[in-house]
């Protein structure tokens, strides 16, 4: 989990110091996919732990998932 939510930042990050908005796309997209995995890691958690907190992380999760979806369809509209 740990690993996949670094994986989302650090994804956002690179790609935002790219010279296109292309390449910036392709990162924010390979951030998304480890949103949406550490999304299913916390689901998961859920169910093998019934831990209190994950509803929060799985709140974050989801929200998360969702700003990088509207920014990639934005970036990409704007480049169509």
């Amino acid at each position: 989990m740990r690993r996949a939510a670094i994986s989302v930042a650090s994804n956002i990050v690179e790609g935002c110091s790219r010279s296109s908005t292309v390449e910036y796309v392709r990162f924010l997209e390979v951030a998304y996919g480890s949103a949406r995995e550490l999304e299913y890691q916390i689901f998961i958690a859920e169910r093998l732990y019934d831990s209190c907190a994950s509803n929060e992380w799985s709140s974050l999760a989801t929200e998360t998932c969702k700003v990088l979806n509207g920014l990639m369809r934005s970036l990409s509209d704007r480049e169509s």
